[in-house]
This record gives C-alpha cells, sequence and structure tokens, in this order.
C-alpha cells in the first residue's frame, strides 16, 4: 500500500471481506507501541442499522400494514 498525498491508504479487496468492512464504516487508527492498528470503532453503527435508522419515521402513507402487504402480494 501507498499513502497518498492526503494520508490515505487503501485498504485490499480482500481485507476488507473477510473484516466486513464497507463503505461508511468507522475505523481508527491506533498506535501500539511503533506500530499503527486500523480497528473499527467502538459503538459504530454497520451499514445496515445506518439505512434503517435513516429511513425509520420517513414513511408517508395512510395505508396499513394489512392493505401495504396486500398491494405487494397482489392479492
Amino acid at each position: 500500500m501507498r499513502l497518498n498525498s492526503k494520508g490515505q491508504v487503501t485498504i485490499p479487496a480482500e481485507l476488507r471481506r473477510k473484516y466486513a468492512l464497507e463503505e461508511g464504516d468507522e475505523v481508527e487508527v491506533i498506535e501500539v507501541g511503533d506500530s499503527l492498528r486500523i480497528v473499527r470503532s467502538e459503538g459504530a453503527r454497520r451499514r445496515g442499522k445506518r439505512l434503517t435508522g435513516h429511513m425509520r419515521g420517513r414513511a408517508t402513507t395512510a395505508m396499513s400494514t394489512d392493505e401495504l402487504m396486500e398491494l405487494f402480494r397482489g392479492e
């Protein structure tokens, strides 16, 4: 890996998959002795939780759950 002019590095795709790191995940760089470690931020919400949290309470329909299920299922 090479550090770019902004101080950024790219984590290889294989390691992102192995550690389930996705775009938007929060990580920290910590110093351990004479090395640096990249660790997931404690309490950081995963991508799915962030997305559902963002969407929660935004529905604008007056339809009931039963009416929506009927619509989706085509019954």
